[in-house]
């Protein structure tokens, strides 16, 4: 007997979801902690989009896999245009045995709200270790009751009652979905190894590897499709942190591989605060206030666009360096308060957070405890900043983090005794 299969329709990495406010939603956890252990324990051979020949455009093993798979799961969370488009296609070639879940503070879209969909809830960008077991565990349970009881849930067959679907001849899918996973395997396989490579403080591998995956995408990228944003900040990120050959060379080309995302006019904050980071850090290079102007509109529009605290605290940070070079004495007055309004700001929006018991389980954890530390130290509340500052310590996971951490603690540090 063939081998049953589940296609997952999604993205990968992180992604921006812009529904009642933007966050970033890490849709590689959702895959791991929830959708993949339910398909393995129901017996399905589980395979997501970007596991197939799959970036940005539609082709002829994407189409047999939505046709011929046994069961579809689509992540609608981030309104990706393409889990969108191959939602559909699933809708229009099979009545049944599709199923929609999305993360519950997202926007339904389309005519997708009167459709059953199994909703999980992100801690920001991971999902807390209850959480997915409890939603893994209901989605096996929805899984084995679709395909134990097929009713029609495509609302083109519901509402097209006389349609049959389409049919094929009856060859077997898994000689052309081994050769679609050849191509689709190097995607996968430089993704996971760049993020490794990263976390393990290798950067000069996390960039070979982004930027491998990046060309495979490129390679297959329809003619109006726009570079995936996730590999484009990751590949960026890796550049300017590798210093090859060296830190000024590396931060001017990140600079244009971040320009790719057009930091200019985007609202997406991870993609502001590298940019952010390869601005301020191209200042400190060469101490031209071009840079450290720039460093502040990106850090600043980060901020506002959901008072993210990476982007808060470091548009604090550039806002007093920037000060201390001002001509007017009003405009130096004006960036001072401004940054002591942010901060103020990034710590009560911290507090709530960092009080909550589900926040250890947050993979951003140590970087909000490294934000708090770093903010209090700027404001003077040093006794207070330790406490958060050892909380750090004892759970930061790579030596770069540790040093990231160190660099802005000295200029808190300096902000704090110049005020």
């Amino acid at each position: 007997m063939a081998e049953k299969t589940c296609f997952v329709i999604m993205g990968f990495g992180k992604k921006t979801d812009y529904g009642k406010r933007a966050r970033t939603l890490d849709l590689d956890a959702t895959y791991k902690a929830i959708i993949k252990p339910a398909v393995t324990a129901c017996g399905h051979r589980c395979i997501r989009a970007d596991e197939v020949t799959h970036s940005g455009i539609i082709d002829k093993p994407m189409y047999e896999m939505l046709l011929r798979a046994d069961l579809v799961i689509a992540d609608i969370s981030t309104a990706n245009p393409n889990a969108l488009y191959e939602l559909g296609v699933r809708h229009a070639l099979r009545p049944h045995s599709t199923i929609l879940i999305k993360e519950m503070d997202g926007a339904f879209h389309f005519d997708l709200n009167h459709l059953a969909t199994l909703q999980y809830k992100h801690l920001c960008e991971d999902i807390g270790a209850a959480e997915a077991a409890a939603k893994s565990e209901a989605l096996a349970k929805l899984i084995r009751g679709v395909l134990a009881k097929p009713d029609i849930d495509s609302p083109v067959f519901t509402f097209l009652k006389q349609l049959k679907g389409p049919a094929l001849s009856d060859e077997q899918i898994a000689d052309r979905l081994g050769e679609a996973e050849k191509h689709g395997a190097a995607l996968a396989d430089n993704l996971a190894d760049g993020r490794a490579a990263a976390a393990s403080s290798d950067h000069a591998k996390a960039r070979d590897c982004f930027l491998r995956a990046a060309k495979l995408l490129e390679a297959q990228k329809g003619p109006i499709q726009a570079p995936d944003p996730f590999v484009i900040q990751q590949l960026a990120l890796a550049t300017y942190k590798a210093k090859e050959p060296n830190a000024l060379s590396a931060l001017l080309y990140a600079w244009q591989i971040i320009l790719q995302l057009t930091p200019d006019t985007s609202t997406d904050p991870e993609t502001l605060g590298i940019a952010g980071a390869i601005q301020r850090r191209l200042w400190e290079q060469n101490k031209d206030l071009q840079h450290l102007d720039k460093a502040v509109e990106l850090y600043g529009r980060g901020f506002e666009v959901r008072r993210d605290y990476y982007n808060g605290e470091n548009y604090a940070l550039c806002l007093d360096l920037r000060s201390r070079h001002q001509t007017l004495p009003e405009e130096a007055l004006y960036d001072r308060q401004t940054a002591a309004k942010v901060r103020q700001r990034v710590i009560a929006g911290l507090k709530p957070v960092l009080s909550d018991s589900t926040a250890i389980e947050r993979s951003d954890y140590r970087w909000m405890l490294a934000t708090m530390a770093n903010t209090l130290f700027a404001i003077g509340r040093a006794q207070e900043a330790e406490v958060f500052e050892q909380q750090f310590r004892a759970v930061v996971a790579a030596q770069w983090e540790v040093e990231t951490f160190e660099a802005g603690k000295l200029y808190a540090l300096q902000v704090s005794t110049s005020s």
